[in-house]
């Protein structure tokens, strides 16, 4: 399995877990972990997802991110589990 994390912060507003989460369904990512939570009006969410199923290079899942990133005006980062796990042990 290939895990990796997603961040999405920004300006509170209607649909952003929808948004985010019919766009990692269209690309066939299973979203294993989720917690999200609003801080004086700014949305954090942090996601565990499995992109095993998206069949694309790494790179093809974050421009597919892209037109999500524009319609909500957020910040959507992607990172590689491992390479997060790693960064994070040294």
């Amino acid at each position: 399995m290939t895990k990796a994390l997603i961040s999405v912060t920004g300006l509170d507003t209607t649909g952003i877990i929808a948004q985010v989460a019919t766009k990692l369904a269209e690309m066939n990512i299973n979203i294993l972990d989720i917690t999200q939570t609003i801080l004086d009006g700014y949305f954090t969410m942090m996601m565990v997802v499995d992109i095993d199923g998206a069949h694309m290079e790494f790179a093809d899942i974050d421009q597919a991110l892209q037109s999500v990133r524009d319609t909500l005006r957020m910040t959507i980062h992607i990172q590689r589990m491992d390479i997060f796990d790693a960064m994070h042990r040294i």
